[in-house]
């Protein structure tokens, strides 16, 4: 793989704390107006700039773009962020509870994704990958990362280790999350690193497609405006941070069905049993075997569960999400794409069942069902088969932060 060191802009140390920001598809516009109140350096103006115009104006409107440039453009030149000297490579760490994760922040190669070696296993929005490339370039910069995994080498877990025992140059606590931050500029560590990723297979998508996919949208975008083009330009690239598989972690995504397609809960449960799967009422309200689902029916919580025989040996089709789509929602619930039918809802395990009591018990909804997490073998695997999974199968958490690196799209200067 061709992952590069490169000039990332970042705020300084002591204003980190005001400028980094939660990613722009995490939060909707009223809690990153909220977030941002009384911070006017926040990045949140920058990934998320309709904060700072009217309300009710749309999010896909010139204006929104071009304050999106303008206050990228402001925290450069006032100092807030400021760009390094020398190319080099970030060291990224996470620490939430007793979760620790450590990656490398750099720029990934368009022509690896191009050519497949930074596999997907999501199809992208046309909506959401117009806005995105949009707004990569306008702001001549990659102001949020793609989240990238890789299967674990020792070799560059050896150069991370031991780089990561030394104090972060920046250190930054948010929404419980610490995040910390190396910045490896020594020539010999670079050349090492460089090296030691050329010999990785595949990179994979675990969160971003359609930041990756604007990467490959504006990339040929600059080259077709530039009659120069020599493809070492930094719009050839596109700011990731890569993480070994090993590290990773993945939440449920949880569901929720706003009726039960006509039918009585007791009807409900009647069609369930007689599906073929075992149904009983239980007193634990997440599953922990793949196979089995928890699901909040009319103030109870049942275990479901679907037997190994009846499981596909494929790497969607025996994924748990799949199995509830095609085993219960589908043909019970009458939900026949979940990308598009409005019936149905999903919840990132980080909201916990509480919240899927709440939703049922006030009446926002007639049924939830708790999942196993996806395992990160299974992301690799459907990524590997050249397949894509069910939309809303992985939550990965904690979550990157937006504005701790920035990396430019040309020049050493962000465009007036």
């Amino acid at each position: 793989m061709k992952f590069k060191p490169f000039k990332g802009f970042r705020p300084l140390p002591d204003r980190t704390g005001d400028v980094v920001s939660p990613p722009y598809d995490v939060i909707n516009t009223a809690e990153a107006r909220e977030l941002a109140q009384g911070k006017p350096d926040s990045f949140l103006y920058v990934v998320r700039p309709e904060i700072g115009l009217d309300e009710g104006i749309s999010l896909y409107d010139d204006s929104v773009y071009a304050a999106a440039r303008s206050s990228l453009n402001r925290l450069v030149e006032s100092g807030v962020l400021q760009q390094d000297t020398e190319a080099g490579y970030y060291f990224y760490q996470q620490i939430w509870g007793r979760h620790v994760q450590t990656g490398i922040v750099g720029a990934a190669c368009v022509s690896d994704y191009d050519e497949g070696r930074i596999k997907k296993h999501e199809h992208t929005r046309q909506q959401k990958e117009d806005d995105r490339a949009r707004h990569v370039d306008t702001t001549s910069a990659n102001t949020g990362p793609v989240f990238l995994t890789y299967r674990a080498e020792d070799s560059i877990d050896e150069v991370v280790r031991e780089e990561i025992q030394d104090i972060p140059d920046i250190e930054v606590s948010q929404a419980g999350v610490l995040h910390r931050l190396w910045v490896i500029q020594d020539a010999e560590k670079v050349a090492l690193l460089e090296s030691a990723f050329s010999k990785v297979d595949s990179f994979y998508v675990a969160d971003g497609h359609h930041r990756s996919a604007s990467g490959s949208r504006v990339r040929e975008a600059r080259q077709g405006r530039n009659p120069n083009h020599t493809g070492e330009e930094d719009y050839n690239r596109f700011l990731a941070v890569v993480f070994p598989d090993s590290q990773l972690q993945i939440l449920a995504y949880n569901r929720l069905v706003k009726d039960l397609n006509g039918l009585e809960p007791a009807e409900f449960l009647n069609q369930l049993q007689g599906s073929g799967l075992q149904v009983a009422k239980t007193s634990e309200k997440e599953p922990t075997e793949s196979g089995s689902f928890g699901m909040y029916l009319a103030g109870d919580w049942y275990a479901l569960s679907v037997a190994s025989d009846s499981i596909p040996d494929d790497p969607v089709s025996s994924l748990d999400v799949a199995l509830l789509q095609d085993q219960v929602l589908a043909p019970l619930l009458g939900i026949g794409d979940p990308r598009t039918d409005d019936r149905i809802a999903f919840a990132g395990g980080i909201r916990g069942t509480q919240y899927l009591e709440q939703q049922v018990d006030e009446g926002h909804h007639a049924v939830a069902f708790s999942m196993v997490p996806t395992r990160i073998d299974q992301l690799l695997d459907v990524a590997d088969s050249g397949k894509v999974m069910p939309p809303k199968s992985t939550w990965f958490e904690p979550k990157l932060l937006s504005g701790l690196v920035v990396h430019q799209l040309d020049g050493p200067e962000l465009p007036a």
